[in-house]
C-alpha cells in the first residue's frame, strides 16, 4: 500500500513535532500563530520552508538553495 502523500502538515504532525521542541521554541511558535491568527500547523511549516528557502511561502513555494 502507497502513502499518500500530504501538501500540508495535520494538526496532529504539529503535535508531535512541538512535543520534541525545546520549549522555548514551542512557545515561540505557538506564540506567533496566536499574534497572526494561523493555525500553528501552518506556522511550523512556514518556519521550516523560510529556513531551506528564504522566499518561500510554505513548503508549496520552497525550491531549496534558491533563496540562499
Amino acid at each position: 500500500m502507497q502513502a499518500k502523500l500530504q501538501e500540508q502538515l495535520t494538526s496532529a504532525d504539529a503535535e508531535v513535532i512541538l512535543g520534541r521542541l525545546p520549549k522555548r521554541i514551542r512557545e515561540a511558535l505557538i506564540a506567533r500563530a496566536t499574534e497572526i491568527e494561523y493555525p500553528v500547523e501552518a506556522v511550523i511549516e512556514m518556519a521550516i520552508a523560510s529556513f531551506l528557502d528564504t522566499e518561500a511561502l510554505g513548503f508549496a513555494d520552497c525550491k531549496p538553495g534558491r533563496g540562499q
